[in-house]
């Protein structure tokens, strides 16, 4: 995924959630100052494997065996450390520094990748941590147009962006323990993220030409909206 084709979608989710892009690029700024170069191939050599991309919803408890049997495990936020509790080791974690950024500097720092993210809202966060995190081991992110050391492949959420950063590095098969988009337990904004969380997973299951289970009954929906972003662009 290059930014390109991604910012039709990265300007609709600007516009329903009033984003600003300005934003968006001050904390990539931030982030370009902080961060140093990162080879994606510093990630390991995941084409062809099945890579796990684990969400942090509950039911991740019941879906640890998933992971364990991937090849690769890619965890979204306090994912890591639900997997970790139970033995799983992750090969790279995915956040946006919001929840359990301890954990993510500690994974730098034990040689583990960490994809951190840098958007409007945590600005102070990225200026906390990402000092505190290995060099080698931290690939910068944003939802903004990539700069210097910060890259976008594609996605919106910790989770989507972890199955978008696998897909652009030649996962084989992806699958998804610890999903849920429709929590009653998360509130009005979550749950608008999770809609957008579907939609681009969607989006990436076309792209791949894949089925993933966790889109089993939001495939219409989530078409239609695709469907009114991506009408003459890159589907």
């Amino acid at each position: 995924m290059n930014f390109e084709t991604f910012e039709p979608t990265y300007e609709a989710i600007l516009a329903e959630f009033g984003f600003e892009r300005a934003a968006d690029e001050r904390a990539r700024d931030v982030a370009a100052e902080l961060a140093t170069p990162f080879p994606l191939d510093r990630l390991g050599d995941w084409r062809g494997a099945t890579v796990a991309v684990a969400g942090a919803a509950p039911r991740l408890v019941e879906d640890v065996d998933i992971a364990r049997d991937a090849d690769v495990v890619v965890a979204a936020s306090t994912a890591v450390d639900v997997l970790r509790d139970r033995g799983v080791e992750v090969d790279c974690m995915v956040t946006d520094l919001d929840k359990n950024p301890e954990t993510a500097a500690a994974l730098t720092r034990d040689g583990v990748p960490v994809a951190a993210h840098a958007h409007g809202d945590n600005v102070p966060a990225v200026r906390e941590w990402l000092p505190r995190f290995a060099d080698e081991w931290t690939l910068a992110t944003t939802q903004a147009a990539p700069t210097g050391p910060v890259v976008n492949t594609g996605g919106f959420t910790d989770g989507d962006r972890a199955a978008f950063l696998a897909d652009h590095v030649g996962a084989g098969r992806l699958v998804f323990p610890g999903w849920e988009f429709d929590d009653p337990d998360v509130g009005p904004m979550k749950a608008r993220k999770l809609d957008w969380a579907a939609r681009l997973l969607r989006w990436l299951e076309r792209r791949r030409d894949e089925r993933f289970g966790i889109l089993d009954g939001r495939r219409g929906e989530s078409d239609a909206a695709l469907d009114r972003i991506l009408s003459g662009g890159d589907q």
